[in-house]
């Protein structure tokens, strides 16, 4: 397991590249934290660093978002408003669950027992200094 702490937004880049170097080529990321601790913000950084172009934006009504950068696609989910593991399999998670391409799972624990054994776990929590910690498992 690894920590980083990130003191403001622009070193969330930084972060990112860490999860690079910690993930060791794994592409599936099961992201939990709490609503308004930057998930989506970090998966922003994480898109900039891989040279995506595009705008990125939460998934929440999508469901899922994709970005297109020079080494394939970065897929982006928000499970939130989902009640079921079922719900996700009906849109098609396992397809993304099980390619070759860049995943990010917001609110991943309703499928957590269909996620690939590799999948990078990341903690986000913020402290009182609004300082926030990301923990790479």
């Amino acid at each position: 397991m690894e920590t980083i702490i990130a003191h403001n937004l622009s070193e969330l880049p930084a972060v990112a590249d860490k999860l690079l170097e910690f993930a060791a080529g794994r592409k599936k990321f099961a992201l939990r934290a709490e609503m308004g601790t930057g998930k989506t913000t970090f998966v922003k950084a994480f898109c900039q660093n891989l040279g995506v172009k595009e705008a990125t934006s939460s998934p929440t009504y999508a469901l899922i978002n994709e970005y297109s950068y020079s080494g394939g696609i970065i897929r982006h989910a928000d499970l939130y408003r989902l009640k079921s593991a079922d719900e996700a399999i009906d849109f098609g998670i396992e397809d993304y669950l099980y390619d070759d391409e860049y995943l990010f799972v917001e609110w991943p624990d309703i499928i957590a027992d269909i996620l690939p054994y590799d999948t990078v776990r990341i903690n986000i929590s913020v402290d009182e200094q609004g300082y926030r910690h990301f923990s790479f498992q």
